[in-house]
Protein backbone atom coordinates (compact mmCIF):
# COMPACT_ATOMS: atom_id res chain seq x y z
CA UNK A 1 0.00 0.00 0.00
CA UNK A 2 1.36 3.16 -0.71
CA UNK A 3 1.80 6.60 1.17
CA UNK A 4 -1.16 9.06 1.06
CA UNK A 5 0.53 12.42 -0.39
CA UNK A 6 2.01 14.63 2.49
CA UNK A 7 -0.12 18.15 2.27
CA UNK A 8 1.80 21.08 2.98
CA UNK A 9 0.58 23.32 5.71
CA UNK A 10 -1.81 26.18 5.26
CA UNK A 11 -1.92 29.18 7.26
CA UNK A 12 -5.10 30.87 7.15
CA UNK A 13 -3.69 34.41 7.20
CA UNK A 14 -1.77 33.53 3.61
CA UNK A 15 -5.11 33.29 2.02
CA UNK A 16 -6.30 36.57 0.00
CA UNK A 17 -7.61 38.97 2.83
CA UNK A 18 -10.93 39.41 1.05
CA UNK A 19 -12.09 35.87 2.47
CA UNK A 20 -12.16 37.62 5.92
CA UNK A 21 -13.84 40.39 4.72
CA UNK A 22 -16.55 39.99 2.22
CA UNK A 23 -19.45 37.40 1.36
CA UNK A 24 -18.52 34.65 0.63
CA UNK A 25 -20.04 31.22 -1.33
CA UNK A 26 -18.12 27.79 -0.70
CA UNK A 27 -19.42 26.75 -3.90
CA UNK A 28 -18.98 22.30 -4.57
CA UNK A 29 -18.42 21.25 -7.96
CA UNK A 30 -19.88 17.70 -7.82
CA UNK A 31 -22.31 16.10 -4.81
CA UNK A 32 -21.23 14.82 -1.49
CA UNK A 33 -20.28 11.11 -2.67
CA UNK A 34 -16.68 10.23 -1.32
CA UNK A 35 -14.36 11.21 0.89
CA UNK A 36 -13.22 14.50 -0.97
CA UNK A 37 -15.42 17.43 -2.17
CA UNK A 38 -13.58 19.31 -4.74
CA UNK A 39 -14.86 23.29 -4.70
CA UNK A 40 -14.09 26.64 -4.34
CA UNK A 41 -14.21 29.91 -2.37
CA UNK A 42 -15.84 32.73 -4.25
CA UNK A 43 -15.86 36.12 -2.28
CA UNK A 44 -17.88 38.91 -3.60
CA UNK A 45 -15.81 41.34 -5.19
CA UNK A 46 -12.72 39.18 -5.62
CA UNK A 47 -10.86 36.01 -7.44
CA UNK A 48 -12.29 32.48 -6.39
CA UNK A 49 -9.94 30.55 -4.73
CA UNK A 50 -10.12 26.72 -5.08
CA UNK A 51 -11.04 25.17 -1.85
CA UNK A 52 -11.74 21.23 -1.06
CA UNK A 53 -12.75 19.37 1.31
CA UNK A 54 -11.23 15.97 2.49
CA UNK A 55 -12.37 13.65 5.05
CA UNK A 56 -9.16 12.06 6.56
CA UNK A 57 -10.35 8.83 8.35
CA UNK A 58 -11.39 6.78 4.86
CA UNK A 59 -9.19 4.27 4.63
CA UNK A 60 -10.16 2.20 1.90
CA UNK A 61 -8.89 0.96 -0.66
CA UNK A 62 -5.66 2.78 1.22
CA UNK A 63 -5.77 5.62 3.59
CA UNK A 64 -6.31 9.15 2.47
CA UNK A 65 -4.14 10.75 5.16
CA UNK A 66 -1.39 9.52 7.28
CA UNK A 67 -1.40 9.24 10.80
CA UNK A 68 0.08 12.32 11.57
CA UNK A 69 -2.43 14.52 9.26
CA UNK A 70 -5.69 12.28 10.67
CA UNK A 71 -4.26 13.51 14.46
CA UNK A 72 -4.08 17.18 13.46
CA UNK A 73 -7.48 17.51 11.81
CA UNK A 74 -8.99 15.71 14.75
CA UNK A 75 -7.24 17.92 17.56
CA UNK A 76 -8.10 20.72 15.49
CA UNK A 77 -12.15 19.65 15.10
CA UNK A 78 -11.63 18.84 19.22
CA UNK A 79 -11.09 22.67 19.71
CA UNK A 80 -13.67 24.09 17.76
CA UNK A 81 -11.06 24.57 14.34
CA UNK A 82 -10.31 23.36 11.26
CA UNK A 83 -7.27 21.82 9.92
CA UNK A 84 -6.28 23.71 6.64
CA UNK A 85 -3.44 21.98 4.15
CA UNK A 86 -2.90 22.21 0.30
CA UNK A 87 -3.34 19.15 -2.03
CA UNK A 88 -1.76 19.64 -5.69
CA UNK A 89 -1.72 23.29 -5.37
CA UNK A 90 -5.06 23.06 -3.70
CA UNK A 91 -6.34 24.56 0.15
CA UNK A 92 -7.86 22.04 1.56
CA UNK A 93 -10.42 21.62 4.89
CA UNK A 94 -9.30 18.49 6.49
CA UNK A 95 -12.14 17.04 8.30
CA UNK A 96 -12.76 14.34 10.84
CA UNK A 97 -14.85 11.34 8.93
CA UNK A 98 -15.13 9.26 5.94
CA UNK A 99 -17.45 11.08 4.11
CA UNK A 100 -19.48 14.38 3.99
CA UNK A 101 -23.26 15.35 5.00
CA UNK A 102 -24.54 18.88 4.40
CA UNK A 103 -24.41 19.45 7.96
CA UNK A 104 -20.53 18.09 8.50
CA UNK A 105 -19.94 20.66 5.11
CA UNK A 106 -21.61 23.71 6.95
CA UNK A 107 -19.96 23.61 10.44
CA UNK A 108 -16.57 23.46 8.35
CA UNK A 109 -17.15 26.43 6.32
CA UNK A 110 -18.20 27.40 9.57
CA UNK A 111 -14.99 26.69 11.06
CA UNK A 112 -13.25 27.77 8.09
CA UNK A 113 -15.04 31.50 8.54
CA UNK A 114 -13.59 31.99 12.02
CA UNK A 115 -10.20 30.61 11.82
CA UNK A 116 -10.24 33.95 9.20
CA UNK A 117 -11.66 36.53 11.77
CA UNK A 118 -14.95 36.21 9.76
CA UNK A 119 -18.53 35.46 10.72
CA UNK A 120 -19.84 32.47 9.68
CA UNK A 121 -22.96 34.73 8.90
CA UNK A 122 -20.77 35.93 6.14
CA UNK A 123 -20.52 32.96 3.89
CA UNK A 124 -22.97 30.62 2.64
CA UNK A 125 -22.67 26.83 0.71
CA UNK A 126 -24.15 26.07 -2.26
CA UNK A 127 -24.22 22.17 -2.39
CA UNK A 128 -24.63 20.13 -5.79
CA UNK A 129 -27.10 17.20 -6.01
CA UNK A 130 -25.75 13.99 -7.29
CA UNK A 131 -22.75 12.31 -7.36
Amino acid sequence: MSAPPAPAPVDPFDLPEVLGTASVVWRADDGLAGHRVRGSLEPEGGDAVVCDLLAVDDAYPSPVADEAVRLSAHQAWQHGQVHLASYDGRVTMLVPGTAFTADLVLEAVARFARALGASPSSYAVLLRLGD
